[in-house]
């Protein structure tokens, strides 16, 4: 990689699932931002006004030790080190570094000493809250570093060595549940004295151009899913190339949401779009996750399937595939928990990421503008090109639809208890006033950047926000075991659940729509549809009787995806929901996701 022309800060990239949103921070602070290799050489490092290590999935002691230039150290620019960076900076410089047996996971308070770190923390209050995400932990500082600041599990939060501008932090500023995360930033910016020449029409006009240059004579035909991201997408490469040369394709997989096919194909005709093209290919999609009961397997069929549907269709077009790109709305959270990046771990597999769409990257034969980007930015981008709030302003949903949040099991899965784990949960909910234990069932998570699959602990008690969030923070950090934490809504008292044999069949699709339209629909008429970043309703094969199924319901919070705080609905509205929810037929209990993403993703699988 080449040095580019203007003044840039360096990104080393190990394999942090937010190493790109710091890339994205210091973006729009108008600021140009490189990511590099963790092993990227002095001379691609040396014109970069400042250099920020990211964080990442690994330990920075004994194998898993990630590769990189320690050469770097030696370099005049001012450091930033982000967790697994603010490790690497303490092991690399004389610190010490330890895995304590715990983690932080989610929001924790500090008091931080300002005087100590002055430049980095100018207009930071004494006492704030920050975002953690990390297993292992600075117990000591190297030599010539101050503690700034320290928590009950982490001895050294955050270390300065003002006099030759090198900084830790173990927590994350650039992710926006940090408060006061982009003043840090802003301050380490401001310290390296580079110049501010980035903004979003600078974006605009690089995109185009390299959408130009990548499709040259060819054609695209983009996968629309009616989504905020495909529709972005199909709008900026209809602008870089010109309509008559780019074709959607809206494939109704049967996984959509209640009506949402109808309302898509309406939304999409409003706002002219004619170069758009409707496929009913439920049928194919059904058939594929037909008996699967593995997440990664699902996506996986899902992924693979769009291809197949693709290829069918441009035969029947008669269109040559050489002459035609796939075009995908990818984002780069898509891309990071893929394991898209050399260091990072997967996390989920997306379905535009299967190994039918990574060969057809390979080739040169896909097109992905908003590749680099993140849902925030994708909105701006959407509102820039003049598309409706309407379709701006849509909750995101995967491709894969309703397909991934439809859990299934062979009824035979064993969840065998785990004595310590057990104690430990015990000794939590003593005195909390709560009940609670796991659920038979695994949900995916993201925990010190790297996947979880587990039980989520369920809860039952008191309807009380504050005393939720704590319980489900201080569980998820105790427990490593643990990465999700569900309150019960409904019956009373607890029911037994028991797993069972279930697959992702129509007549359960047909309940979880249901029961997902009940929810947005209680949302809307609360006005709270633009207040959630994202509403996810979750079917699971719980039930006491092996017949039914548990609701669980997941309303987040969110900017860009990367961290999410689970919703706080009124309880009134809760209290109206929940009994219409168990009325359907099929619903034997009701949940509510009381997890902040980390530890817990959005989705369950």
């Amino acid at each position: 990689m080449g040095a580019p022309e203007r003044d840039f800060i360096a990104i080393l990239d190990f394999g942090g699932q937010y190493a790109h949103l710091i890339a994205k921070r210091i973006r729009h602070l108008g600021v140009y931002a490189l990511i590099f290799p963790p092993t990227a050489s002095l001379e691609e490092l040396r014109p970069a006004k400042g250099i920020v290590l990211s964080g990442g999935p690994q330990s920075v002691f004994g194998e898993g030790a990630i590769a990189y230039n320690p050469a770097l150290f030696s370099l005049p620019q001012p450091l930033l080190g982000l967790c697994y960076g603010h490790q690497l900076m303490a092991h690399a410089l004389g610190g010490k570094v330890e895995r304590l047996g715990g983690g932080e996971y989610g929001k924790a308070a500090v008091a931080l000493d300002t005087a100590a770190a002055r430049a980095l923390l100018e207009g930071v209050p004494a006492e704030t809250e920050v975002w953690m995400s990390h297993g292992d932990t600075v117990v000591a500082p190297p030599p010539g570093f101050a503690v700034v600041a320290r928590t009950p599990a982490c001895p050294v939060a955050a270390m300065a060595d003002t006099a030759h501008d090198r900084y830790g932090l173990q927590w994350h500023p650039e992710v926006t549940d940090t408060p006061h995360g982009t003043r840090m930033l802003a301050n380490f910016v401001t310290l390296t004295g580079v110049r501010r020449s980035w903004n979003m029409a600078t974006y605009m006009r690089e995109t185009l151009a390299a959408c130009r240059e990548q499709v040259g004579a060819r054609n695209v035909l983009m996968f629309l899913s009616g989504g905020v991201d495909s529709t972005v997408a199909f709008a900026l490469l209809s602008e870089a190339l010109g309509p008559s040369r780019v074709r959607g394709l809206f494939i109704d997989n049967g996984f959509m949401r209640k009506n949402e096919p109808a309302r898509i194909r309406a939304a999409y005709e409003a706002v002219g779009f004619a170069n758009v093209d409707y496929l009913d290919a439920s049928a194919e999609f059904l058939a594929a996750v037909a008996g699967l009961t593995d997440p990664q397997a699902k996506r996986q069929a899902v992924g693979e399937t769009f291809v197949r549907v693709r290829e069918s269709y441009l035969a029947a077009q008669a269109l040559d595939p050489e002459q035609w790109l796939l075009g995908q709305g990818t984002l780069y959270p898509d891309i990071i928990e893929s394991g898209g990046t050399a260091h990072a771990q997967v996390i989920k597999f997306h379905h535009n990421r299967v190994e039918l769409i990574q060969a057809l990257l390979a080739q040169g034969h896909v097109v992905e503008p908003l590749a680099e980007l993140y849902k925030d930015e994708v909105r701006l981008l959407g509102a820039e090109l003049g598309l409706p709030e309407a379709l701006v302003w849509r909750h995101p949903f995967p491709g894969p639809g309703l397909s991934i949040n439809v859990l299934c099991a062979t009824g035979r899965e064993t969840f065998p208890e785990n004595a310590a784990t057990a104690q430990r949960l015990t000794g939590l909910l003593a005195e909390s006033g709560y009940a609670g234990a796991p659920l038979p069932v695994r949900s995916v998570g993201v925990q010190g950047d790297a996947r979880t699959y587990t039980p989520p602990v369920a809860l039952s008690g008191p309807p009380d926000w504050e005393r939720l969030e704590a319980l489900s923070t201080r569980i998820t950090n105790d427990i490593a075991a643990v990465n999700r934490v569900v309150y019960l809504l409904g019956p009373q008292p607890t029911p037994t659940l028991r797993p069972r044999e279930a697959y992702c069949t129509a007549d359960r699709l047909h309940l979880l729509r249901e029961a997902d339209a009940l929810a947005s629909e209680a949302l809307e008429r609360a006005g709270l549809m633009r207040d959630i970043f994202q509403l996810l309703v979750i079917l699971l094969p719980l039930s006491p009787d092996g017949r039914g199924d548990a609701v669980v319901l997941r309303p987040v919070v969110s900017e860009d995806v990367m961290t999410a705080r689970f919703a706080r609905l009124p309880w009134p509205l809760l209290a109206e929901l929940t009994p219409r929810l168990l009325d359907l037929r099929g619903v034997a209990a009701v949940f509510y996701d009381v997890t902040h993403k980390p530890p817990a993703t959005f989705g369950w699988e």
